[in-house]
């Protein structure tokens, strides 16, 4: 990738919206490793920047990372898939985080978590078969005393319920 490429900032789509384009991907990257590859603890900088712009942190990125900050590629990986904010694998275009934690289980989240399964049609960790949304447990939202939490789109929605749930979805099915 030629260093002008990459100072002139090409902007990268939602990876739900284009198809995937490597050269844009190692493109996000090299933006970010000219950034902050001199910085020390770089990584986390780094992979925040290549989540931001990507949506996830390609497999194919991790080598370059990880020669360029002189680490190896299982330390690279090992702060991606530690990390819950970081993800491998495109999302869709809208995440819902359901809360874990025992406030909010004792609450009836885990109802909430299973009705959400059913409805969306995925597992927790996964995502829609139509690409729109994508399934993930959240381990405190920081909502405990309104609970049970979740988040839509970083958007956090408290005292959640099967039927608040649905009307939630309903509401992207009709902007």
């Amino acid at each position: 990738m030629k260093l002008q490429q990459v100072q002139q900032g090409h902007e990268v789509p939602h990876p739900a919206s284009a198809p995937i384009d490597k050269d844009r991907e190692l493109a996000a990257v090299q933006r970010s490793l000219l950034q902050h590859a001199d910085e020390p603890g770089a990584l986390l900088p780094i992979l925040h920047d290549v989540q931001d712009a990507l949506g996830y942190i390609p497999a194919h990125t991790v080598p370059a990372i990880a020669d360029a900050l002189n680490l190896s590629r299982a330390e690279v990986h090992g702060v991606v898939t530690y990390y819950h904010h970081f993800r491998a694998e495109p999302a869709g275009r809208h995440v819902i985080q359901i809360c874990r934690a025992e406030a909010c289980q004792s609450m009836g989240a885990d109802a909430l978590l299973a009705h959400a399964e059913l409805r969306l049609g995925c597992s927790a960790h996964g995502t829609s078969k139509d690409g729109a949304f994508t399934l993930e447990p959240a381990f405190c939202l920081g909502l405990c005393a309104s609970s049970p939490a979740m988040t839509f789109d970083d958007q956090p929605h408290a005292r959640m319920t099967p039927r608040a749930f649905d009307a939630l979805i309903a509401q992207d099915n009709n902007p």
